[in-house]
């Protein structure tokens, strides 16, 4: 939800945020996520970490219609002392990276149309909420979340978001987790959607790669379509102990001096889960 230029729009406090409006929303909206929540709801289990599953049942989010970002900020609140606060769309980087140490998660309040069921490019409502909101009830992660925002505070000083910004990409966005000898979802961007929710699990053009901090950091990423690499971690535990018992000065230092990697490469050093044969994305460059 972050973005460095950007103009504080009228209505919204000095934070970004503005009222939710819930009693606003018409019968078509609230049936629009019902639409995207029975579809994803029937095809995650098995396939997305339980803590999602459990996240969705703490919260109540089987109940039909949009969220009440009222009655999800109290429930999180008694969970892990987070809260769900709205936002009109995109905020600056600083902004957001404020509201995450301080447990605030901010989410866009409209959904999207039916023409744009299966992809749009600015996070809508479902996407933020039902994609990331649930595993904020799970202590290791709300850590990790709020510490990502005191690194960001951090990196903003450092000149260094860019870089930072692709550990949120291939862990809250696009992280897969390791369960046994199974790969398991639980990256926003992959559970809110449909397709992806297949793709990086069950096709074999992307890589699955386990996690390392200053690799992925040099990673490049995709914003147009699926991913070619996704990385793996063993256990919410584990990447908040990697990230948040680091000292980012020095690794900030050393990817200023390293050049970035391309989004499909596979290096001699990788723990490589599956090398991917890209023919996805040489598919889309040749179309």
């Amino acid at each position: 939800m972050a973005h460095a230029e950007l103009t504080l729009p009228e209505g919204a406090a000095a934070d970004w945020t503005v009222p939710q409006d819930w009693a606003a929303y018409t019968p078509d909206e609230h049936a629009m996520w019902d639409r995207l929540f029975e579809r994803q709801a029937a095809m995650l289990p098995g396939r997305v970490v339980p803590e999602f599953l459990d996240g969705l049942d703490i919260l109540r989010m089987t109940k039909p219609g949009i969220p009440d970002f009222a009655e999800l900020s109290e429930r999180l609140m008694k969970r892990t002392g987070w809260q769900v606060v709205a936002v009109p769309g995109l905020v600056p980087d600083r902004v957001f990276f404020e509201h995450l140490a301080n447990r605030r998660f901010v989410a866009g309040r409209f959904i999207r149309k039916p023409e744009q069921i299966d992809y749009l490019q600015e996070p809508d409502i479902f996407h933020d909420v039902f994609g990331h909101v649930p595993l904020l009830t799970h202590p290791a992660f709300a850590d990790y979340m709020q510490a990502y925002g005191e690194g960001g505070l951090r990196a903003d000083h450092m000149g260094a978001i860019d870089h930072l910004a692709r550990l949120y990409w291939y862990t809250v966005e696009f992280g897969l987790m390791r369960r046994g000898d199974d790969l398991r979802l639980y990256g926003a961007g992959i559970v809110s959607s449909f397709g992806e929710s297949v793709f990086a699990l069950d096709d074999a053009s992307p890589n699955r790669i386990g996690f390392d901090l200053e690799r992925l950091m040099r990673t490049e990423y995709r914003i147009d379509d699926y991913q070619q690499s996704y990385f793996v971690i063993d256990s919410f535990e584990d990447l908040l102990r990697r990230t948040s018992d680091v000292d980012f000065g020095p690794i900030y230092r050393a990817l200023e001096g390293a050049s970035d990697l391309a989004p499909d490469a596979v290096l001699a050093e990788d723990r490589v889960y599956h090398r991917g044969t890209q023919d996805h994305a040489r598919a889309k460059m040749a179309c």
